[in-house]
């Protein structure tokens, strides 16, 4: 495979990979192609070579620096803005764990905070009330160790999953 295919494929793979971290397909594909550039990028640049528009490039741009995953840098002599992706893949990692943690966890432990105020006062309202405080414990681990991950600033965790991983 030459290495245009391998950026195609690549490009590709992690827009629809981007899909699955609550960002749109276009999102994904410019942080695929921002991650594999060795030069900041421009959005003429990305909307060029993704073949997208101009309004679409420019709001996954702003989206991703949102999301921290990239970063705007500029060039000495240049009015346009350029872009360029975290390459740390730990940091990567975090940015979306703690996004993902924003837009979906944190609502749900809100939801079952107003709702865990129930009373049990028949069978059905015991069983909702169990079942509440069962997701809202569940939550709250998870979000505590979500928090603990991502504030960890180390790489011990991530070289402790690779290991268990082999």
């Amino acid at each position: 495979m030459n290495l245009d295919t391998g950026k195609e494929q690549f490009i590709q793979e992690w827009g629809k990979l981007g899909t699955s971290w609550g960002i749109n397909k276009t999102m994904g594909q410019i942080h695929a192609l921002l991650l594999i550039s060795p030069d900041p990028l421009c959005a003429c640049d990305l909307k060029a070579q993704l073949d997208i528009s101009s309004g679409n490039a420019n709001t996954n741009i702003r989206s991703l620096v949102d999301w921290g995953l990239v970063n705007k840098v500029e060039k000495q002599g240049e009015r346009k803005d350029f872009f360029e992706a975290e390459k740390d893949m730990w940091k990567i990692f975090t940015c979306i764990i703690v996004n993902r943690k924003k837009r979906e966890l944190d609502p749900m432990i809100e939801l079952l905070d107003s709702i865990s105020g129930v009373e049990g006062v028949c069978t059905g309202s015991k069983e909702f009330c169990r079942v509440v405080t069962d997701l809202k414990m569940f939550s709250t681990r998870a979000d505590k160790a979500l928090n603990n991950l991502a504030s960890n600033k180390s790489k011990w965790l991530l070289t402790g999953v690779m290991k268990a991983m082999r």
